[in-house]
C-alpha cells in the first residue's frame, strides 16, 4: 500500500481517528497536513511524531466550516506540493442532546462542521484533482449515520448526509479516475469514548458481535487501504470499521 510520493490532507487530525490516519498515511510514504482546529500543540506533537518515524508532516490550523479558511488553506497546500492526492475529511464535533432539549445552535454547529465542512473541503480538492485527472477522497462518517442514535439527532443527520454526498460525488468524479468512498466506524478506542460511564461502555460492547470497542489504528488502515493504488476499482462504496455492529 505505499503511499511514496502523495500528499495528502487530514482535517481534524490532532487527536483520535484523525491522528491515528495522519501517522498511518505517513508510515506509507505520504507527506500529510495535520489539519487542526483546536490544539495546535496537539497537532504539532503528530507532526513530531511522524518525523521522528522518518516521515514528512506539517501542521496547518483551520476550521473547515468556514468557507474563506478553507479555500486559504487549500491555496497554501497547492502552491507549496503542486497537487493534493489524498484528502480524508475525519473533522467533526458533537453536540448531544434529545431532540426536545437540543438548541438549533447546537444542531446547526454540528451540520455545518460534520457535513458542511465535506463540503468546504472537496469543492476545492475536486477542482484540483480534475486537474491532476488523479485523486483520492475518503469521508469519515459513523455507525450512528447508518443506524442512527438517539440522542444524537444531529450527529447521526450529518453521518448520513456524508454517505449521500460521497456517493454523489464518486459518481461525478469517476470519469476522471478520482476515487470517493467513506468510512463508517463504530465505537472506537478515543478521548471521547474513554469519558463515558462504564454502564454506557458495556451497553455499547453489548451490542458489537465482535465484543469490544475498535482502535483508532483500525479505522486507519482501512482509510490507508481506500486511498492506495489497492482500492483502484472502488469508488462510492461505504466501508464499515464497526466489528460487525452494523451487519
Amino acid at each position: 500500500m505505499g503511499l511514496e510520493g502523495k500528499t495528502a490532507l487530514v482535517t481534524g487530525a490532532s487527536r483520535g481517528i484523525g491522528r491515528a490516519i495522519a501517522i498511518t498515511l505517513a508510515a506509507q510514504g505520504a507527506a500529510v497536513i495535520v489539519n487542526y482546529n483546536g490544539s495546535k500543540e496537539a497537532a504539532d506533537e503528530v507532526v513530531s511524531e511522524i518525523q521522528a518515524a522518518g516521515g514528512t508532516a506539517v501542521s496547518y490550523g483551520c476550521s473547515v466550516a468556514d468557507p474563506e479558511a478553507v479555500e486559504s488553506m487549500m491555496k497554501d497546500i497547492f502552491s507549496q506540493y503542486k497537487r493534493l492526492d489524498i484528502l480524508v475529511n475525519n473533522a467533526g464535533i458533537t453536540r448531544d442532546n434529545l431532540i426536545l432539549k437540543m438548541k438549533e445552535e447546537d444542531f446547526d454547529a454540528v451540520l455545518n462542521t460534520n457535513l458542511k465542512g465535506v463540503f468546504h473541503t472537496c469543492r476545492f480538492a475536486a477542482r484540483q484533482m480534475l486537474k491532476q485527472k488523479a485523486g483520492c477522497i475518503v469521508n469519515i462518517s459513523s455507525i450512528s449515520g447508518v443506524m442512527g442514535n438517539a440522542g444524537q439527532t444531529n450527529y447521526a443527520a450529518s453521518k448520513a448526509g456524508v454517505i449521500g454526498f460521497t456517493k454523489s460525488l464518486a459518481r461525478e468524479l469517476a470519469s476522471r479516475e478520482i476515487r470517493v468512498n467513506a468510512v463508517a466506524p463504530g465505537f472506537i478506542e478515543t478521548e471521547m469514548t474513554d469519558k463515558l460511564p462504564s454502564a454506557a461502555v458495556e451497553a455499547g460492547k453489548s451490542q458489537i458481535p465482535f465484543g469490544r470497542f475498535g482502535k483508532a489504528e483500525e479505522v486507519a488502515k482501512a482509510v490507508c487501504f481506500l486511498a492506495s493504488e489497492d482500492a483502484s476499482y472502488i469508488t462510492g462504496q461505504v466501508l464499515h470499521v464497526d466489528g460487525g455492529m452494523g451487519m
